[in-house]
């Protein structure tokens, strides 16, 4: 770290990092309080950025601190827009809503003019990020995303940090969806240390790697060879490698070898079709065990058809089901929620 340098009184305090790191040093200096969201990061040199702070921090690291011209930040895209011209109606049709992941934002752009311009105006709004993504939907039976480059460097390659956990990843190949955000800390907080834990469809390890970074021990399971190739990376770049047993295989294949070593205390089913997998599910999860089951539910059969899915295979099993909890994580389209069902399994 670096002694504050001197500076004019115009000036104002900012600390320098790795481009790599901008979003880890945002999330901790948030922490600290000492981020400084009145104003923008900007490009310090072609590898790092410089991040607005309020008094120099204690606690996260940096390569020094500097002195900035203190411009303001515009708060909003709309800010951004309304100085690059657009009218009130067009900017009625810019996107209202987007994610930053790492160094890329992701956006729905929806109906609006002009996305080249809104791809600029997000890149001047987080300074931190280099490419703007516009997502246009997921498809195939591995659930690829597609997305169009429209500002920026155009590297989809991306490290995200949520909650701790470190998130490696290629947007254009995998897809992350930020609307999940919550239940991916609630898996985290759920999981007891040493728990026997499968993941049937694991993905990058949205739930995977927080449960294994709470002392978890989980199987997980994806068939998709980009998503798998991430999974493993993201094992090791979250240190949990002696706590994850990955396979890249389907999760019918993997439950009788799982099974007959040692059935699971949870059973976790990431997918918005998890219905067809339930009676795999029953055959690895332990009596008094937990089934977290994903279901994609139009709104008028919310939480009733998960939990008749769920009811009608146990009574198969010849096993009971204790509901414990049922949420809606997101919309998932016009008149569909995803929706989770938390039950025990006797």
């Amino acid at each position: 770290m670096s002694d504050e340098p001197e500076a004019a009184d115009d000036q104002q305090l900012a600390v320098v990092v790795a481009k790599p790191r901008s979003q880890v040093a945002i999330e901790s200096l948030r922490a600290e309080g000492v981020y400084d969201d009145t104003r923008s990061v900007t490009e310090w040199t072609a590898d790092s950025v410089a991040i607005p702070v309020t008094a120099p921090p204690q606690d996260t690291q940096f390569r020094e601190a500097v002195r900035q011209v203190g411009e303001r930040r515009l708060r909003t895209l709309d800010d951004h827009l309304r100085e690059r011209g657009w009218t009130d109606a067009e900017i009625d049709a810019a996107p209202s809503s987007w994610a930053v992941l790492g160094s890329v934002v992701l956006v729905d752009i929806g109906d609006s003019p002009r996305p080249a311009e809104v791809g600029e105006a997000l890149l001047a709004l987080h300074g931190e990020a280099g490419t703007v993504l516009a997502r246009h939907g997921i498809s195939g039976e591995h659930r690829e995303p597609s997305v169009e480059v429209i500002a920026g460097d155009g590297d989809t390659e991306t490290v995200h940090t949520e909650h701790g956990t470190r998130y490696a990843m290629d947007l254009a190949e995998v897809m992350f969806s930020p609307g999940n955000k919550a239940e991916r800390a609630q898996m985290g907080d759920t999981v007891d240390p040493d728990e026997r834990v499968l993941d049937m469809f694991a993905g990058i390890g949205y739930f995977t790697l927080p449960m294994a970074r709470a002392g978890a021990h989980v199987t997980a399971v994806e068939r998709n060879p980009a998503s798998f190739r991430f999974l493993v990376e993201n094992v090791m770049l979250n240190d949990v490698d002696e706590r994850v047993h990955p396979y890249r295989a389907d999760c019918r294949e993997v439950v009788p070898g799982f099974a007959s070593e040692g059935r699971a205390d949870r059973v976790v089913m990431g997918y918005y079709e998890a219905h067809e997998y339930l009676d795999s599910a029953l055959d690895a999860l332990a009596p008094g065990g937990v089934l977290h089951m994903h279901e994609a539910t139009p709104d008028a059969l919310v939480f009733d058809r998960p939990i008749e899915r769920l009811e009608a295979a146990a009574a198969e099993a010849d096993r009971g089901v204790e509901v414990l909890d049922t949420r809606r994580v997101k919309e998932y389209s016009e008149g569909v929620a995803h929706v989770v069902v938390d039950a025990r399994v006797q």
